[in-house]
């Protein structure tokens, strides 16, 4: 199936993405507007603040975009997880061009002409309004012009934090190592950032070509009127975004790769089943999906003993897996006040692959094989990978293994496909993961058994468990309901077969008499 053919069937999803990133950049740029710019007029009389104003708002734009979603997550009122979350985020970066241009233009007004409107009479308020806003508007919409672009940009980084948008398509292709869906999501969001730039730079030329004509009185007003409408409007949907996550019985999560969004709608379909009302938001990056269980922003999500154990109870590794489960239930319950879930029969460990050509052709079959060809060999490995107390630098002591030059470190979608490509010869991925089979890669077996034991759970919170009978009942239905086999096969039919994680678990559902 080719890009053409992919679009013809899934325009609908494609169309709905691009609303709502359309609809995040614009809410967020208008609210940038109307603080920006009132700000800025104040700056240009009140010179004293300008210095910490500007470094403030100089300071938000260089906070990398998913740390800044990090950041908010816990924060009442203006964080959690979604659209409102994903507003705040882009209007702080887009305010500095908005309060910087503001100021530039004002200021650049010629001296003599705000000296000619004090000689004639015209008040501070009448020289803002009818001499330096006409004059200073190219400049000041040539700010807003940079600051919706940024917008478009950005709000792809919302797909980290539930917000949809264009984002979901981009991560959903890097992680299925899929070029179509990495163009449906790239593609409109492009034309958007052209259509702004072009569609605002039109507007701009013509006031610059207007500036030496007075603006009439019932223009500006006008122009404010509409400028106001607009501002009500997406206000208004953005207190409707506001509200709707009060609406659901349960919002169950996910992390930001198939296994998760396929374990997570498991679970949503079994509460649909029995009558409950379920948000979906899924996708988190990094540890969003955690973060946000413990804010109240979602009520379950899966996640992993050895990851709970390591990376959030920042315990030491362990390989025993029930010692891990126990401790895991325990340290949640009395420190989170969620509980976890009976194991759901899988375990999904570091896989260490290479390309099955390079294994039959140097006989690999164990980790240990590797130790004398690992200087030959190029490895990359994923950020999670190389900073856990159980990742790399523990590994390679293990198996004695030092490869060519320090790995590279990318993005785990990525390293499937540097390895598939030859840019890399050796990485860890996930054992059940589908890439697997459909890139034609051969797992190597941990006959060291370094790897601490990460089998699959569901982290509910306790308040939801209390005030909903069928979340346990799922919970308990789901237990070892779930093989390794299963699950590759399920994320084969994600990832390799291209298939809806949705009508995959629809179809599993059946076969399990669920």
């Amino acid at each position: 199936m080719n890009f053409f053919e992919f679009m013809s069937r899934n325009w609908r999803e494609v169309l709905g993405l691009t609303g709502e990133h359309l609809l995040l950049v614009a809410a967020s740029t208008l609210i940038a507007v109307a603080v920006g710019i009132p700000v800025g007029l104040l700056l240009t009389r009140r010179a004293s603040l300008k210095r910490p104003v500007l470094a403030v708002a100089n300071v938000l734009q260089t906070v990398p975009s998913l740390a800044l979603f990090g950041f908010l997550i816990p924060l009442p009122l203006v964080g959690g997880i979604g659209a409102r979350a994903a507003v705040v985020a882009l209007v702080l970066y887009a305010l500095l061009p908005v309060i910087r241009n503001t100021v530039t233009g004002v200021e650049g007004v010629d001296r003599s002409v705000r000296e000619a409107a004090v000689a004639m009479g015209m008040t501070d308020r009448q020289i803002l309004k009818q001499v330096e806003l006409p004059l200073a508007a190219p400049v000041i919409l040539a700010g807003v012009r940079v600051a919706t672009v940024i917008s478009v940009g950005v709000a792809t980084v919302a797909a980290f934090v539930g917000a949809g948008g264009l984002g979901m398509l981009i991560y959903r292709g890097l992680r299925q190592n899929d070029d179509k869906l990495m163009l449906a999501g790239a593609i409109p969001a492009a034309l958007l950032a052209l259509a702004a730039d072009a569609g605002i730079g039109l507007i701009e030329s013509r006031l610059r070509a207007r500036r030496r004509v007075a603006v009439k009185r019932n223009v500006v007003a006008r122009r404010l009127a509409w400028a106001a409408l607009a501002v009500v409007i997406l206000a208004g949907a953005g207190f409707a975004l506001w509200l709707r996550s009060g609406k659901a019985d349960v919002r169950v999560g996910s992390k930001d790769f198939t296994e998760s969004v396929i374990l997570a709608e498991i679970y949503a379909q079994g509460l649909e089943a029995r009558g409950l009302k379920v948000e979906r938001r899924y996708e988190l990056g990094g540890n969003l999906a955690h973060d946000a269980l413990v804010a109240g922003e979602v009520d379950v999500y899966p996640e992993y003993t050895g990851t709970s154990l390591m990376s959030i109870l920042k315990r030491p590794p362990s390989t025993d897996a029930r010692a891990v489960y126990e401790l895991v239930k325990s340290d949640y319950a009395s420190r989170f006040d969620v509980e976890v879930g009976p194991p759901l029969g899988f375990e999904d460990t570091f896989a260490v692959l290479v390309r099955s050509t390079d294994a039959r052709r140097l006989n690999l079959k164990n980790i240990s094989d590797l130790t004398p060809h690992a200087p030959r060999m190029r490895a990359g490995f994923g950020q999670d990978f190389m900073s856990r107390p159980d990742g790399y630098e523990g590994f390679a002591r293990a198996y004695g293994l030092q490869f060519q030059g320090r790995p590279r470190e990318m993005d785990l979608s990525l390293s499937y496909r540097a390895l598939a490509e030859g840019q890399v010869d050796v990485i860890a991925g996930n054992s059940t993961d589908g890439m697997i089979a459909t890139l034609g890669l051969t797992q190597l077996e941990d006959d060291r058994h370094y790897f601490p034991p990460y089998e699959a759970v569901l982290l509910l919170r306790r308040d939801a468990l209390e005030r909903l009978a069928p979340a346990r009942e799922v919970l308990q239905r789901l237990a070892g309901s779930i093989s390794t086999e299963e699950m590759r096969r399920l994320n084969y039919e994600v990832d390799g077969n291209k298939r809806p994680a949705a009508e995959v678990v629809r179809e599993w559902r059946k076969t399990k008499g669920l």
